[in-house]
């Protein structure tokens, strides 16, 4: 072999292992790549048609998926899909799927502390949670707590006030409780408990069926539009306001520890942040499209009004006592409580002096009942 073929022999050969080195290196990024992208089927507890209660995990999903440029695809199952919908942090937590969106307050009777993460009786408003989670102890409380049940929580989406209720019959005394068959989740139907109901838990898409077949004489469930989309003005003539029970409502997207243990600080990054939008846009969702509906009852027939203050002032006492009873029989509890009651009483300086009287604007309900007289 002359050196001029040697060298050439030699220039090939560097060549093809530079190629080589290359494409190594090429397939190698690609799977790293793979490997940094989520694809996960993410149920939730309501169905995905129901404004701001179901339909913000479909927003969060779409935004995840354009912000991160197809890398995090969450396909969104309805409720029951994949497991039942009242078990999903069970399913998650056991590894049987990676996440999903949920309510909380669902894990009550597993996790008694976990309805303060979700809605308390005549507790926090919507920004004073959010206030709470981020600022005053709230997420760490809820990763500890969660964290030994092998699910990691992030706040993912929250609304105001629900309904008190829909009722058959009037409500002018805490003794109309007494015997009524209601629905009612959370610690309210603690609450009607104590006070004589007969307080069941049934999914939200049978309560328009058990009402109108007089299987249960009232119901609470959400917003006022999604009280609309069930139904429910339909079979009862009474709803009753504010929402002393659920002053807000706090939703989480709960993903299995390992599974997040897995994750890469972006993609955890993305996830946070991906959730702390949905929360924003949840609220204000869910803020913007009430009144109308509730306009839309009166025009219907339905009346639509607050509970008198002596029934609300003799609802926050008895929830007191029960607030007071689950946190002496649970540690939990009893700490998660005790901090946002220390929030709630440090924040009143703020709130107190520096928002406007609620009734300084008036009563508008009034305004538009003297209007339809004149």
């Amino acid at each position: 072999m002359t050196m001029i073929s040697w060298r050439k022999s030699l220039t090939t050969a560097v060549a093809v292992a530079a190629v080589a080195v290359v494409g190594a290196t090429s397939l190698a990024g690609s799977a790293a790549a793979q490997d940094e992208r989520i694809r996960w089927r993410v149920p939730g507890a309501f169905p995905t048609s129901l404004p701001a209660l179901g339909d913000n995990l479909v927003w969060v999903a779409d935004q995840l998926n354009a912000a991160s440029g197809g890398a995090i695809e969450f396909r969104v199952a309805e409720p029951g899909e994949l497991v039942p919908a009242l078990e999903l942090t069970e399913a998650i937590g056991s590894g049987q799927i990676d996440a999903g969106y949920n309510w909380i307050g669902y894990d009550q009777g597993r996790i008694p502390s976990s309805p303060l993460f979700a809605a308390v009786p005549f507790g926090m408003e919507p920004w004073e949670y959010s206030a709470w989670w981020y600022y005053g102890g709230g997420r760490e409380l809820a990763e500890d707590i969660y964290g030994a049940q092998g699910v990691h929580p992030i706040f993912c989406g929250i609304t105001g006030p629900e309904t008190a209720g829909w009722f058959r019959e009037p409500i002018n005394s805490l003794e109309d409780f007494q015997g009524l068959r209601i629905r009612f989740a959370g610690l309210g139907g603690r609450v009607l408990q104590a006070l004589g109901a007969n307080v069941t838990m049934l999914p939200g898409g049978e309560l328009f069926q058990a009402l109108e077949r007089n299987v249960i004489d009232a119901t609470e469930f959400s917003l006022p539009i999604v009280d609309q989309r069930l139904g429910f003005d339909r079979v009862a003539t009474y709803n009753y306001f504010p929402g002393w029970h659920q002053p807000f409502a706090a939703f989480h997207l709960e993903v299995n520890n390992d599974v997040w243990a897995g994750l890469s600080d972006q993609q955890r990054a993305m996830l946070d942040t991906g959730c702390m939008a949905g929360v924003l846009r949840n609220l204000s969702y869910g803020e913007a499209i009430q009144g109308e509906v509730i306009q839309g009852f009166i025009a219907g027939g339905v009346t639509a009004t607050r509970l008198n203050e002596d029934i609300l002032r003799e609802l926050y006492a008895v929830s007191q006592e029960v607030l007071a009873e689950e946190a002496a029989n649970d540690a939990d509890f009893a700490r998660v409580y005790e901090s946002q009651e220390e929030f709630r009483r440090n924040y009143a300086y703020w709130r107190t002096l520096a928002y406007l009287p609620r009734d300084f604007y008036g009563d508008p309900t009034a305004q538009t009942e003297q209007g339809a007289e004149q």
